[in-house]
C-alpha cells in the first residue's frame, strides 16, 4: 500500500508544480500520519461506545464499533515479560519483547511452567499496594495477583511470582515505522521504488488509504509552503470525517 499512497501523494503535488517531495520526507510524515490515525482509532471507538450507550449504534454491517476493534486488535500483543531481580519484570520494549507498547491492556500470572495460568494481575498504585499487602484479607495472592508499575518496572505480588515466563502482558503496541525504499536510476539519480531489507509497509487496513494520502498532504503542504495542499488535504479529511459520523 505505501507505493500506491507515495504515487498518490505525488500526483497532488506535482498537479500543479507545487514541489518535489523526497523520499527521506515522505517517509518521516508518513509515520508521524499512522501514528496520528493509529491514535485516532482510540477516540473514534471511545465516541462509538458513548453513541452505543445512547442507543445511537447501528449493528451487523452498520456496527462501526466492531470495525475499530478489529482495527486495534491488529496490535495486540501477548508476551512474556523479563525478569529483572526478585518479583520485578521489564515492560514491554523493542528490546525485550520486539515491540513497544502502547497500552497495557492485562497482566497475567502463570505458575513457575509459565503455562498453568494463576489469575489476572489488578493494577493498582504505589500507596495502595502497600495497604494491601498489610492487610490479612486483602493481601494479594497467585489467584488474585496484583501489580504496580514505576519507569519501565512491573512489579508483581505476592513476592513469590519470581519465574521467567511467570508473568505475561497483553498490550496494544505501537505499529512500525512505514519505509518506502527504493534504488536510484539514471544520471539524475531518480529514486525507484524497490523493495529492500529496510522496507515497511503501512500496517494500518486499506480503509485508511485515504486518510493516510490526507495527512502526509497536509505535513507536506506546510514543508513546501503551500497553503492550498494543505486546505485540499484539510476538505478531503472533512469529507471522510463526515461519512463517518
Amino acid at each position: 500500500m505505501i507505493q500506491q499512497i507515495y504515487e498518490a501523494v505525488l500526483a497532488v503535488l506535482n498537479k500543479n508544480n507545487y514541489g518535489y517531495l523526497t523520499p527521506t520526507e515522505f517517509n518521516l510524515y508518513a509515520q508521524q500520519a499512522q501514528l496520528d490515525l493509529f491514535e485516532d482509532v482510540f477516540y473514534q471507538y471511545n465516541y462509538q461506545v458513548n453513541k452505543e450507550n445512547a442507543r445511537a449504534q447501528g449493528t451487523g454491517y452498520a456496527d462501526i464499533k466492531k470495525g475499530l476493534v478489529e482495527v486495534i486488535d491488529m496490535f495486540s500483543v501477548t508476551a512474556a515479560l523479563t525478569t529483572l531481580a526478585n518479583n520485578q519484570y521489564t515492560l514491554p520494549s523493542v528490546v525485550t519483547t520486539g515491540s513497544d507498547f502502547y497500552f497495557i491492556n492485562k497482566i497475567i500470572a502463570f505458575k513457575a511452567d509459565g503455562i498453568t495460568f494463576t489469575g489476572e494481575a489488578e493494577r493498582v498504585s504505589q500507596s495502595k499496594i502497600l495497604l494491601l499487602n498489610n492487610s490479612l484479607y486483602t493481601a494479594p495472592t497467585t489467584e488474585y495477583p496484583a501489580y504496580t508499575t514505576e519507569g519501565s518496572v512491573l512489579t508483581v505480588f505476592p513476592n513469590t511470582i519470581v519465574a521467567q515466563g511467570q508473568v505475561k502482558a497483553q498490550y496494544i503496541r505501537y505499529p512500525e515505522t512505514p519505509v518506502w525504499t527504493y534504488v536510484s536510476l539514471g544520471a539524475a539519480q531518480t529514486p525507484q521504488f524497490s523493495i529492500t531489507p529496510s522496507y515497511q509497509d503501512f500496517e494500518l487496513p486499506l480503509d485508511y488509504f485515504q486518510d493516510l494520502v490526507n495527512k502526509i498532504l497536509q505535513y507536506a503542504g506546510m514543508e513546501i509552503r503551500e497553503p492550498e495542499v494543505v486546505q485540499f488535504a484539510l476538505g478531503q479529511d472533512a469529507i471522510e470525517n463526515q461519512d463517518e459520523q
